[in-house]
């Protein structure tokens, strides 16, 4: 008995009746980030996998637990990309765009793959919108790219959203918060999860990031880094929430809010849905991070950038009851039959094709009222019909299928112009 394959777990078949979701959204990026001047860029589907310990951390996640690592036929140790931002800085660096005017603006579109536990809007192949600003400490940077995401789920139709906002200072003034916190949570190691006693010494900054029911109580109580921020990352905060004020966009600062990336400092954000109480609502999010290019061996240079995965807006886009229609196969079914009709039906088809027509052409060993059925369920609007009289005559029959256009017979040559006035009236 032969093997019956099913999509790995953790993947999906992005089936037609989808495709136009997908279609919504990408219209959308292409739209806001020319509206914004923003350059698509392309980066290889896997990298290094040192890329990534040192870009993401070996602390996270990502990194520890979830990353696709293989060894190729060379020897290298490579991982497919679980995230845009270390790829896309290792392209800065490489193509010397530091020479480029600054700040360099860019964005793609890319599978990402994580070993995650899969659940609803959560897989192990997703596919993300990332957006890089390369070269610019400007808060108002910030609030831009912030403004950026946020105008595209406006164009894709989404309401009650909200930004999530905190800033988790810089590095060197961060050490003396941690401090605070690991005293704080060192009563309470014994009850928190396997997770946060690991990164107590590790990463204890992950604790407050902690989605484990076990850690809940304590995040509260905990210590609040925007609280107390340094001079300069206060007013990089303060400059960041008046633009997005201005903007008319609607904040909530979130103290626990440090995203799960060890590269991130000052700004982070997040967009989520107002009403929903999902685990992993977020449905974007991204932040600041001056220090990568060094870690990565390049000059100091500012960034910040986000990323959001279709899937999640998607399901966002659902939960509004936002229905898209799968678009019809074509506007006009070739139906024929008949042993002398076969070339002249490809004949028609391509010279509809030719004039900018899309046409499916039909079985000719199938009956015409089978043939007829299949063109009402693909959604055609017209059908050029040829039996052995019409390819005997050098004609063919085009037929209004949706309105009371009628039908008329008309030679093959003629065909395209005949089903072109019978849409436009259908239309």
């Amino acid at each position: 008995m032969s093997t019956r394959f099913q999509a790995p777990r953790g993947t999906q078949d992005v089936l037609p009746a989808v495709q136009p979701y997908w279609s919504a959204i990408n219209e959308a990026i292409l739209e806001v980030t020319r509206l914004y001047g923003y350059r698509r860029i392309d980066t290889p589907v896997f990298e290094a996998a040192a890329l990534f310990e040192k870009g993401s951390g070996d602390t996270t996640d990502i990194v520890e637990k979830e990353m696709y690592v293989f060894t190729d036929r060379g020897g290298e140790e490579l991982a497919l990309t679980p995230e845009a931002t270390p790829a896309i800085c290792r392209a800065y660096l490489e193509h010397g765009m530091a020479s480029w005017p600054q700040p360099v603006r860019l964005y793609t579109t890319h599978p990402m793959f994580r070993y995650d536990r899969p659940q609803k809007g959560r897989y192990r192949q997703h596919t993300q919108f990332d957006c890089e600003v390369l070269g610019s400490g400007d808060p108002l940077v910030d609030a831009e790219l912030i403004d950026l995401l946020w105008s595209l789920y406006r164009r894709l139709g989404l309401k009650g959203l909200q930004v999530r906002l905190s800033s988790i200072d810089d590095p060197a003034p961060r050490r003396a918060y941690v401090d605070r916190l690991k005293e704080y949570y060192r009563p309470f190691l014994g009850d928190l999860s396997e997770d946060s006693r690991r990164r107590f010494d590790r990463n204890p900054l992950r604790l407050l990031d902690s989605k484990d029911d076990r850690d809940a109580p304590y995040k509260a109580g905990a210590p609040k880094l925007v609280e107390q921020l340094s001079e300069q990352a206060a007013a990089h905060h303060e400059a960041v929430m008046a633009a997005l004020r201005a903007a008319g966009i609607p904040y909530e600062i979130d103290p626990l809010l440090v995203r799960g990336l060890d590269y991130y400092n000052r700004t982070v954000f997040e967009i989520v849905p107002l009403e929903d109480e999902r685990a992993q609502s977020t449905i974007g999010g991204g932040g600041r991070y001056d220090g990568l290019m060094e870690l990565l061996g390049g000059p100091s240079t500012p960034g910040i950038g986000f990323g959001c995965g279709f899937e999640r807006v998607i399901l966002e886009m659902q939960r509004n009851e936002m229905e898209l229609s799968e678009h019809p196969q074509a506007s006009i079914f070739v139906v024929h039959r008949g042993a002398a009709t076969a070339a002249a039906a490809l004949r028609a088809a391509g010279a509809l094709r030719a004039a900018g027509l899309a046409a499916v052409l039909g079985e000719g060993e199938r009956s015409f009222k089978s043939q007829m059925r299949s063109a009402d369920a693909s959604g055609a609007l017209v059908a050029v019909i040829l039996g052995d009289d019409e390819a005997a005559r050098g004609t063919a029959v085009v037929k209004d299928l949706r309105g009371d256009g009628g039908q008329r017979e008309v030679p093959l040559e003629e065909v395209a112009g005949a089903a072109g006035l019978l849409l436009a009236s259908s239309r």
